[in-house]
């Protein structure tokens, strides 16, 4: 059984299979009846029962039986309607520890699990907006900002220590001139950031002209060429939610194509992208892919505009057209597995929530 009750395990039932691609229950949908764009979802890996989705106009709901009954909340340290003002993009649970982060710039922290919450105050002389959050450890958390800055606090967000040395801004007017194209037309801010678990980062420039990413025990972000004339929609590491050791990234570009990298060169300087990504076999009738997400080595999902979901059953050659976006009522920007990959969510618009 995959998890507790037989709500799971129906839902789950559709995913033990190998042939599940053809299978219509594989993914049940919930409507969190708000009609308000979800933006990110998480579970605490203490506690898997325990997770939290936030999203548009400050929509924050709290799950504490493994995503079967959603519950929404509110924050006492906002004043009545100040929190539908903020969009909620990210959240992040380490047992106790909850982080949330807003925009315009705001950063939530939870040392209780999320029943009482602190504001954390942002400095207006942070390099870009809060982006993404990871919590670590009990008061040690990680942020990253959409000008590429990456921070590490271990006392609650009183005090932040920069990881990344250099900015992008001055990492590109070094080595522009080394062969990144589109390092000239850099806005200054990245549209898509990511970060592993083992605290790897990969990150897409605003307009989609090339991609950066950053190791740990690096000084700075290392610009990379896009593979072709076609602008990067996005981006994500093929790490497998099970733990199979597997390395790489995959990228999308305009027009629903997507290629595949299982090469660690995706991440050295003077790799030469075009040699090391390959396309993957889709036909998306130019729906553009937002996320994707492995659950093994071999079993990938993918989500974009209209509702699509596609599935691979051979690690990302190719990827099919799965029946559970059909009739969809919204798009779909993101998919995440739990659980060691036992338990699997996409998220969208028009408050929609996939489980599997």
């Amino acid at each position: 059984a995959l998890a507790a009750g037989p709500a799971a395990a129906a839902a789950a039932a559709g995913a033990s299979g190998a042939g599940a691609v053809d299978e219509v229950a594989t993914w049940v949908q919930y409507d969190l009846n708000t009609g308000e764009t979800l933006y990110d979802i998480d579970f605490d890996p203490q506690d898997p029962n325990h997770g939290f989705v936030v999203g548009a106009r400050g929509l924050f709901y709290e799950t504490k039986d493994g995503g079967k009954r959603w519950v929404s909340r509110s924050f006492a340290n906002l004043s009545k309607g100040q929190d539908i003002s903020y969009r909620f993009q990210a959240v992040t649970v380490n047992g106790p520890e909850v982080w949330i982060v807003g925009k315009p710039a705001l950063l939530l922290h939870s040392k209780d699990g999320g029943a009482s919450w602190k504001k954390v105050p942002v400095s207006r002389k942070l390099p870009g907006d809060p982006r993404l959050m990871k919590a670590l450890a009990p008061g040690k958390a990680e942020m990253a900002t959409s000008s590429g800055a990456v921070y590490l606090t271990e006392n609650d967000g009183k005090n932040w220590k920069s990881i990344v040395k250099e900015t992008v801004d001055a990492t590109l007017n070094r080595v522009s001139s080394s062969g990144v194209q589109g390092a000239s037309y850099y806005t200054g801010t990245l549209k898509e950031i990511k970060r592993t678990d083992d605290g790897r980062y990969l990150a897409v420039a605003q307009r989609g002209n090339f991609y950066l990413t950053f190791m740990p025990g690096e000084n700075r972000w290392v610009p990379h060429n896009r593979v072709s004339a076609r602008r990067i929609q996005s981006m994500g590491f093929r790490t497998t939610s099970n733990g199979d050791p597997w390395e790489g990234v995959w990228m999308s570009l305009n027009g629903g194509y997507v290629t595949n990298c299982t090469d660690p060169k995706y991440a050295e300087f003077d790799s030469n992208s075009k040699d090391i990504f390959k396309n993957a076999s889709i036909r998306t009738g130019g729906i553009g892919i937002i996320d994707a997400a492995f659950r093994t080595q071999d079993e990938g999902w993918a989500v974009g505009g209209s509702g699509v979901i596609y599935t691979t059953k051979d690690g990302g050659k190719s990827w099919g057209f799965d029946s559970a976006g059909n009739d969809l009522p919204c798009n779909l920007y993101n998919v995440k597995f739990f659980k060691g990959g036992q338990v699997g969510y996409m998220i969208g618009n028009n408050g929609i929530l996939l489980r599997k």
